[in-house]
This record gives structure tokens, sequence and C-alpha cells, in this order.
């Protein structure tokens, strides 16, 4: 054997002696041949096939669980919202202010405290509006279709408008390693090197998308309890307010 080749033979052996003594039950990436060994295969698709395989995913259950923040048209949200075909509940805050949303099949609420509804349009007396949030506050507030708070917030209810909006990468896709996400392993893919979104999709089962950076620092949300059900029922009646009039918009 000459001298090299005895080099390269100390050289393997000395990478086994060193993984052989890392592994404790369970392979580790750096020492395996192939990072996709054990997982559903996804990454070993290009980019476009995974954001396909992950859209379709996301489309095939009935419910998911998102929490995150997004920003849009200047303004930031933070979501922890449980969603389903049928409808969602949850929490936004935004400025401070936190509310909750209810949204079964076309009927919409929202509950707040008294100072969301204490903004009013600032026309009246100040006691009388007082007193108009104080009955208001910590009800449920059935939000007409026709308000124009009714599209701005029930699409934060929305599984498919949500996730169809959010789960699309802008520019061109590619991929970028494997990650993990609240100890599951996965792929990353890129929308024009990261400044289109980025998105971790799932190694381990179905490919659910399971971490989401927005193109334009426009938030990040991480989604979990894909396929897990939930009850969504409207509010009892003596939960229930009508506003009467225009929603503020907060």
């Amino acid at each position: 054997m000459t001298p090299i080749s005895q080099d390269r033979s100390r050289r393997a052996a000395l990478a086994g002696a060193v993984c052989a003594l890392l592994v404790t039950g369970t392979a580790l990436t750096g020492c395996s041949e192939d990072p996709n060994e054990g997982t559903n295969g996804v990454g070993r698709l290009s980019a476009d096939e995974i954001q396909s395989r992950t859209q379709k995913a996301a489309q095939s259950v009935d419910a998911v669980r998102l929490h995150g923040t997004v920003v849009t048209s200047g303004r930031s949200y933070t979501l922890d919202m449980r969603l389903k075909s049928e409808g969602g509940i949850g929490s936004v805050t935004t400025k401070g202010e936190t509310f909750r949303l209810l949204r079964v099949g076309d009927e919409l609420f929202l509950k707040a405290g008294a100072e969301f509804w204490g903004h009013g349009d600032g026309e009246g007396g100040g006691e009388a509006d007082a007193a108009a949030a104080g009955k208001l506050a910590e009800k449920y507030v059935k939000v007409p279709q026709g308000d124009p708070s009714y599209k701005k917030f029930s699409g934060f209810t929305d599984k498919d408008v949500l996730l169809g909006g959010l789960l699309t990468l802008h520019g061109e896709l590619a991929t970028d390693g494997h990650h993990e996400q609240a100890g599951v392993r996965t792929i990353r893919i890129t929308g024009d090197k990261g400044s289109g979104g980025t998105l971790d999709v799932s190694l381990e089962g179905e490919p659910y998308p399971l971490r989401l950076a927005r193109a334009g620092e426009a938030g990040t949300l991480t989604f979990s309890a894909w396929g897990t059900d939930f009850p969504l029922e409207k509010p009892a009646k003596g939960e229930t307010l009508d506003y009467g009039k225009q929603l503020p918009t907060s």
C-alpha cells in the first residue's frame, strides 16, 4: 500500500471512529452519507416540487394552528389562531391591544376590551362613549358582513385564504439545506435566496409546512397541530351583542 493510500485509510478510520463515539442511538447528519435517509423523501425533490407538495399537504387536512406575526399595509399583527374549513378561533394583537376572533360559517364575532371599543369615530360625549364601550367589553360582538372590519378580520380566520396567500414564496426557488423546527427535521426552501421568503417543510410524516419567514420581513409564522380537530361553536346568546354601527378599525 502506498503512503497516500495509507493516509486516506487512516483518515477514513478516524472519521468512522468519531462518528461511532458521537452517535448515541440516532444517526447524525454529519456522519450519514444521505441526510434524507429515513425521511419522507421530499428533501430529494427540487424546490418547486417541495413547494407544490407542501401546499397540497396543507390543503389535504382540515385543521391547523398558526402562531406568529404578519405585517400588512404597514401594520404588524401577532396571531395565535386555530383554523379549519368552517371557521376559526384565536387572538390577534396589534398596537398593544389584543382581541379575540371567532368565525363559525359566515358569522364573525369579535371580543375586545373597553379600550378597543372606545376608539369610535370621535363623535358624541365622553361619558356616553365610555358607558357604551363598557357594555361591549369582553362580549362577543357580531360583526356585520357589510362592515369594513368583516373582510379585514375574517381573513385571519379563513384557513384556505390565509394559507393560500402565505405558502407561496416569491422569485426563483432553491433548497437551503436541512434544518430542524420544534424537534422535527425539515428541508428549507427559499425564494430569491431568501429575499422572497423561506419555508421549512417537515421531513417526517406528511410534508407539512412548519415555519415561514415572509418576503420583505413581513412576518414569521409557525404551523402546528396539522389535522388536529378542535371545537368551534357560536357563543351563547348571553355572551353576544350587536354593535349597531360601524366597528372601530383599531
